[in-house]
């Protein structure tokens, strides 16, 4: 009976995935595909908790087959991350659409990326307060303890000076990195690929004949790796399905409910960020309505899918269609993806700091202790994975540095899934942020001649 039970589960999420394919032949758009698979995705989950149980075997069986779905899609953004970060970043030097020396754009770039990671911070910090968070309140389960020990034991791969963790963003084997083996990987490559476009720009001068067929290699690489991302960009609905399905069914409502209270003050501290950007934005002389409408699709499938990495292709075609040059769109794409990140660096660690602090007794009101946490929390935004596991390697780094109790953050691992769409969606917009400001600040920010055909696909 139990053989059944699941076939027939199967059989209905194979219908829905037939109903995607169905959406799509009838040129529905991506975003509202994404967004129902979302949906339907929830339901779906609720549907086989309620009829069978969170660890019921059925849902185990059911969740396990669904995973061939989910999972593959997770993998298949994860095997395109490292080497389009890569190519995006000496393309932009081999496409040559910089007005300025690189030196200056990488500058603000990181500036406005860092300078928006600590306004997220205060806003974090806001938000805890608000809502009274307090760590010791919330009960550790078997789950939570497992994870507290988790983090207790990666704790000595984060432990260090200033200086020391300056150094280790330096690839020392950059085929390392390409793995992504180390925390700080994405970070490592986006060094490396500085260092190769700079090279580039230095060998056009005195050997122009190889610095030309190095820009056409690497246009063909890049145009190859962006078919392979449009390629992975179409199975998003199914993939997420699959994945909010599973994550809906197997988790813990109770526990969920008891950290409510997180969720909803996440969300608050996310939309108020949100709308910070926005009035940034109007300061640079943007129109916020301009900026939602082409950001969209690349937000919704932040959102959906919780990586900044795969959705660098979406980020850079919604700059361009904005008017940011293409050089300064993937370097702010390409930077985002691991420094700066407003969510996962920023918000996330500063309401953990503040929760985790209040359970140790130390006064949270206090303006030194809050400055402090700023400053850290700014300071490590550095080297942020954009792939899984970034958040919480900058909750680490911020706990660790301000001698707070680093297992404590294990408390929220039942809600994880569930605020960590809201943060991929805001990192993904604060890479935009950087890129139209950037480029205003350079004076190439042109909506008139924004590139709009060469990304059409991209987005469709």
């Amino acid at each position: 009976m139990t053989i059944t039970l699941v076939i027939i589960n199967l059989v209905i999420a194979a219908i829905i995935l037939g109903l995607f394919v169905l959406m799509q032949k009838k040129g529905v758009s991506f975003s509202k595909r994404v967004l129902t698979a979302l949906g339907v995705g929830v339901l779906a989950g609720l549907a086989l908790q309620f009829s069978y149980g969170s660890a019921g075997k059925i849902t185990t069986m059911t969740t396990d087959w669904l995973g061939l779905v989910g999972n593959s899609y997770i993998k298949f953004l994860q095997m395109i991350a490292i080497p389009l970060i890569f190519v995006s970043i000496v393309a932009a030097f081999t496409r040559l659409q910089l007005k300025t020396n690189v030196a200056k754009i990488g500058t603000t770039i990181i500036v406005v990326l860092v300078v928006t990671a600590a306004i997220a911070a205060a806003v974090g910090i806001g938000a805890a307060l608000l809502f009274k968070l307090d760590a010791s309140s919330i009960t550790q389960g078997a789950t939570e303890l497992a994870r507290a020990q988790d983090l207790q034991d990666r704790v000595a791969s984060v432990d260090l000076t200033l200086p020391q963790k300056i150094v280790e963003f330096i690839p020392s084997n950059v085929f390392l990195d390409f793995t992504g083996a180390r925390p700080t990987s994405t970070l490592g490559v986006v060094i490396f690929a500085m260092f190769v476009g700079i090279a580039y720009t230095t060998l056009k001068g005195k050997q122009a004949k190889e610095a030309a067929f190095f820009a056409r290699l690497i246009d063909s690489f890049y145009a190859i790796i962006i078919r392979i991302v449009r390629m992975i960009i179409q199975l998003t609905p199914y993939g997420v399905f699959a994945i909010i399905t599973n994550t809906t069914a197997t988790s813990d409502l109770g526990a969920i409910a008891k950290l409510g209270t997180f969720v909803v003050a996440s969300y608050v501290a996310l939309i108020v960020m949100f709308i910070i950007h926005l009035a940034i934005l109007g300061i640079a002389g943007m129109s916020p309505k301009t900026f939602l409408k082409e950001a969209m699709p690349a937000l919704t499938f932040a959102f959906t899918s919780r990586t900044s990495a795969g959705a660098l292709p979406l980020n850079v075609a919604a700059q361009e269609r904005m008017g940011v040059p293409s050089g300064i769109a993937n370097f702010s794409a390409s930077f985002g993806l691991s420094i700066g990140q407003n969510g996962c660096a920023g918000i996330y660690p500063a309401m953990l700091a503040i929760m985790i602090a209040v359970s140790t007794g130390i006064d949270v009101t206090s303006w030194t202790f809050i400055l402090t946490v700023i400053a850290v929390v700014a300071i490590s935004s550095f080297g942020v994975a954009g792939v899984g596991g970034g958040a919480t390697f900058a909750a680490i780094i911020v706990l660790s540095a301000l001698n707070l109790p680093v297992g404590l953050a294990g408390v929220l691992i039942s809600v994880e899934p569930l605020i960590d769409m809201g943060r991929t969606a805001l990192n993904v917009s604060d890479s935009m942020v950087a890129g139209v400001v950037t480029s205003k600040v350079d004076g190439s920010f042109d909506p008139e001649n924004a590139d709009n055909e060469e990304h059409d696909a991209v987005t469709a």
